[in-house]
């Protein structure tokens, strides 16, 4: 654990899912944290989802959370994940020290946000609870729109603030949650859109090797490799449908 961060954070999110929580997870991974995943824990500890819930429905709380993932530091409750890593950023030693390059980092992070909402809405275009299947021809149309336009747009982006940088790391001259964050969004897009990633890679070589640097990383590769790091699934953020992977 890096000196001077001696906080147990406890981390709130969903047991079976990467999903937003999974951004969060990288960088307290990386950072060889002392935390716990609360929800995962078993329930006759005093943890487990219904300490999650009990939380979410704790009626004293003076700012209650809206939804997972949210971190609790000490008397802290922060949720959102852009927040969440704001937050954590410099206590772990993963945002730069100048204000100018913490926003930075922060509006990076805000972007990918934006970028995950339209990943989610190619398999729930319409609404959240509805199931998949209930919405199947309008995520064709979605996905075949997304893969065209946005997420290549998105992807260029990312590229060109990379190579503006020097092309190792997204914001400085040392790894910050930011690259953790684009780690998990290339890794995550290669699971849900392996033909159309595989069309756009070449575009993105600088995308591609910190996608690989970053899994090199010792903490990061362990983790990686450890049953922490859930699989990619159907219920979560990114979902594989074949049919949606359009050419």
């Amino acid at each position: 654990m890096p000196s001077g961060n001696r906080m147990r954070y406890e981390l709130y999110y969903w047991p079976s899912i990467q999903g937003r929580g999974e951004f969060v997870r990288l960088a307290l991974e990386e950072a060889g944290a002392d935390y716990v995943d609360v929800a995962r824990r078993p329930a006759r500890s005093g943890m487990g989802v219904p300490a999650l819930m009990r939380l979410m429905g704790d009626a004293t709380l003076e700012r209650p959370p809206f939804a997972p993932p949210f971190l609790k530091a000490g008397r802290q409750l922060i949720a959102q994940t852009a927040n969440i890593l704001l937050y954590l950023g410099p206590r772990l030693r993963l945002a730069p020290r100048d204000e100018a390059g913490r926003l930075w980092a922060h509006q990076l992070q805000l972007t990918v946000t934006d970028f995950m909402k339209e990943v989610h809405d190619t398999h729930h275009p319409i609404a959240a609870d509805l199931y998949y299947d209930e919405q199947r021809r309008e995520a064709r149309r979605y996905a075949r729109h997304f893969l065209a336009g946005r997420l290549p747009k998105y992807l260029d982006y990312f590229e060109r603030v990379l190579a503006r940088n020097g092309g190792r790391w997204m914001v400085g001259a040392a790894l910050t949650y930011v690259d953790l964050s684009m780690f998990q969004v290339v890794a995550g897009l290669r699971y849900a859109f392996p033909r159309a990633m595989a069309r756009l890679a070449p575009g993105i070589p600088l995308l591609m090797a910190l996608h690989r640097r970053v899994a090199s990383r010792p903490r990061t590769a362990a983790y990686l490799k450890s049953k922490r790091r859930l699989p990619f699934n159907k219920q979560g953020l990114f979902r594989r449908y074949p049919e949606l992977d359009l050419k």
